[in-house]
Order: structure tokens, then C-alpha cells, then sequence
């Protein structure tokens, strides 16, 4: 049974904009079709039989690898099929998908969003992959003794990295983190800057220096492959 049914039934804040922009959950091969467990009978009982017949139409996107979709492609499958789905089905049944545990892991590792095509068409917002980040973690922190904020905190550092954006643009998009979680988030941010900074002073006394890589690395004591990485990213 694949993992479609969210762990609550409140809505994902992160989702919100999917479930009706419909960015659902997808994957590849041939899976079981979806199934909705005993607990998501009433409102999401309409969810079944339109799963089962996206994996039948998409089973590209609708199997066992879960990958974000692209936003409007709740619009794409109406237009593709107006004569199968009924717009509030279809809206209940990606809204099951974009509010699944795999969905979100999918959307936290920074995954690109899929069109119903399988093709690669935008990146997910950092915004999106730190908030399913959060809320994946939520999940799992409630039905588990061990602490996962560490895990959790170096998930975040690589999401803030990888996102290329100030601090004030990053937070800027961020605005339903809890207390606990948005301390955590600043602390990482401030480690982030300070080793943006350190690392923006080698450089510095790098291009200062009319050395070599090899001989500024020997001068100060470094691996030169510090120096080398560093010039990379500065390159990039």
C-alpha cells in the first residue's frame, strides 16, 4: 500500500497552494494503485477511485518514487480530462497526495516538479522544501523517543545553502514556522553566514596573495582542497 494518506488531515501549510494548484504527489513502475486506509473514510472516501485511475492514466507519476508536480497541473489534468474527473474529486485526491508523508519527503529533498509528462519543468521554492522539511520531521519527532532536531538541523543547513538566498529573503518567505523550530532556523543561519564569511576572507587573501593554490594551502597550514572548493563555489 503506497503512502497516500496524510498523518492528520489538517492541511500540509506548505501544500496549501498545491492542493488547489494541485502539485500532487507522483512516481514511476508499476505500483499497487493507491489506496486510502480505514481512517481517511468520509471526506477522503472520493480520493480512491480517482488514485486509481491517475496511476492508471500517469503511471509514470502516480507508483512507488514519489516526485513533486508542477503547480497548476491540477488545471493540466482537468483540461486533459474533462469528461473523467469531477473538479472537486480531483481536487480532494491530490490534495490526499500533496499532504502524504512521501510526497513531502520528495518536495524536502529539493526535487524538481514534474509536468504529467514526467518532465522536469521548475525547481521547488525553498520555501516549499523547508516547510515539508518541518513538518516531515513533526511526523516522525511524534511517533518517535529519539530526538531528530539534529537530523532536522543539518537537513536545514543544506536547504539554506542550497537555496543561494540572504537572510533576509529566506526568512522573508518563511512565516508559519513555530518558536522552536524558527530559533533552530536562525541558528543555522547564523553558522551558514559565518562560514560565508570565513570563506569569503580566504578568498580574499587568496587573490591578495599572487600565490599559487598549492602554495597559499602550504602557507596557511590548509588542505588545498578547501581553497580549491572554495574557488568553485565562488565560480558558480
Amino acid at each position: 500500500m503506497t503512502d497516500t494518506l496524510p498523518d492528520s488531515h489538517a492541511p500540509t501549510p506548505v501544500l496549501a497552494e498545491e492542493a488547489v494548484d494541485a502539485a500532487a504527489a507522483p512516481a514511476q513502475a508499476a505500483a499497487p494503485a493507491p489506496t486510502v486506509p480505514a481512517k481517511g473514510k468520509g471526506r477522503f472516501a472520493s480520493a480512491q477511485p480517482v488514485l486509481e485511475k491517475l496511476f492508471e492514466l500517469y503511471p509514470h507519476l502516480f507508483g512507488q518514487r514519489f516526485v513533486p508536480l508542477k503547480l497548476g497541473v491540477f488545471q493540466d489534468l482537468l483540461a486533459a480530462h474533462p469528461d473523467v474527473f469531477a473538479k472537486d474529486e480531483l481536487k480532494v485526491a491530490l490534495g490526499v497526495h500533496t499532504r502524504s508523508t512521501r510526497y513531502l519527503q520528495s518536495v524536502a529533498q529539493g526535487l524538481p516538479r514534474h509536468d504529467l509528462l514526467g518532465q522536469v519543468v521548475e525547481p521547488v521554492a525553498p520555501e516549499h522544501v523547508l516547510l515539508s522539511m518541518v513538518e516531515v520531521f513533526q511526523r516522525r519527532q511524534a511517533r518517535s523517543d529519539e530526538d531528530l532536531l539534529p537530523k532536522l538541523r543539518k537537513q536545514m543547513l543544506a536547504a539554506y545553502q542550497a537555496s543561494g538566498l540572504t537572510r533576509q529573503d529566506y526568512l522573508s518567505r518563511l512565516t508559519t514556522l513555530d518558536e522552536k523550530v524558527a530559533a533552530l532556523l536562525d541558528e543555522v543561519i547564523d553558522e551558514v553566514e559565518q562560514q560565508r564569511a570565513r570563506q569569503a576572507a580566504l578568498l580574499r587573501a587568496f587573490d591578495a596573495s599572487g600565490k599559487t593554490v598549492e602554495d597559499f594551502a602550504a602557507e596557511l597550514g590548509m588542505d588545498v582542497r578547501q581553497i580549491q572548493t572554495a574557488l568553485k563555489q565562488r565560480k558558480a
